[in-house]
């Protein structure tokens, strides 16, 4: 529910500072149709994955071990909130490679922080993040997976803030209490900015890109966002087949 409500409350923010027609006319037929089925996939295909298909792959492979693992409720967060988001932080390097550049790089072709291009991915590339592998094997494993699972809802919440327009003001009380350790709109922002050069690939800590050398601090938002593609609708959706 967390994911839903934060989904619907920032689209609602979104439409209200800006006037409708605007707001549509600043993506074109194809990059709406991108958005919205990468928000049908990312939001309902792959959920529906891992509830069914995959959870059940491990119940196949580990009939022993379901059910096994007590944690903390608060050891549970952090399991899913920072040691997952670690291992994101190189999942997302590794999309950035030569290797996997080609699929990810329709990501990168967002023009605008909307929200409603968070999930703009081609289809193949939800099977390459490791969250839909990782988040059914550790609720399989847990007894009481119920703090596991709000983590990761943070995080997906966290995630389209991110892709948003509400950006905290730099010399705000909010931007100097989450600037120093999460990654706020501005910084994935220049993550899309046309002239990247690279970094930021963290998802919720920005100290995963520090420690790395990966991190690039602007208060400031990029002027022009997006990488420049002459691909189809059909190609964007279905890279690399």
């Amino acid at each position: 529910m967390i994911i839903l409500f934060t989904f619907i409350t920032l689209l609602s923010l979104t439409l209200k500072n800006h006037h409708p027609i605007t707001f549509f006319i600043t993506k074109n037929r194809q990059d709406w149709l991108l958005d919205f089925i990468g928000l049908f996939f990312q939001g309902i295909i792959i959920p529906v994955l891992q509830i069914t298909l995959v959870f059940q792959l491990y119940n196949y492979l580990l009939p022993n071990l379901k059910s096994t693992l007590s944690l903390h409720p608060l050891i549970a967060f952090c399991l899913s909130f920072i040691l997952v988001d670690y291992l994101y932080y190189w999942n997302h390097r590794l999309f950035h490679t030569p290797l996997l550049w080609s699929v990810h790089k329709v990501h990168h072709t967002v023009t605008a922080m909307d929200v409603v291009g968070t999930s703009r991915n081609t289809l193949w590339t939800s099977l390459l993040i490791l969250y839909l592998w990782v988040h059914p094997l550790f609720i399989y494993f847990l007894q009481d997976p119920t703090w596991y699972i709000f983590g990761a809802s943070l995080t997906s919440a966290l995630d389209l803030w991110r892709h948003s327009i509400f950006t905290p003001q730099p010399k705000s009380i909010i931007y100097r209490l989450l600037s120093p350790w999460l990654i706020l709109p501005q910084d994935h922002a220049w993550h899309h900015a046309r002239n990247y050069s690279g970094g930021n690939y963290g998802a919720n800590f920005k100290i995963w890109d520090k420690i790395h050398g990966t991190y690039c601090h602007n208060e400031l938002k990029p002027e022009i966002l997006g990488t420049i593609s002459n691909l189809s609708l059909t190609q964007k959706l279905f890279l690399p087949f």
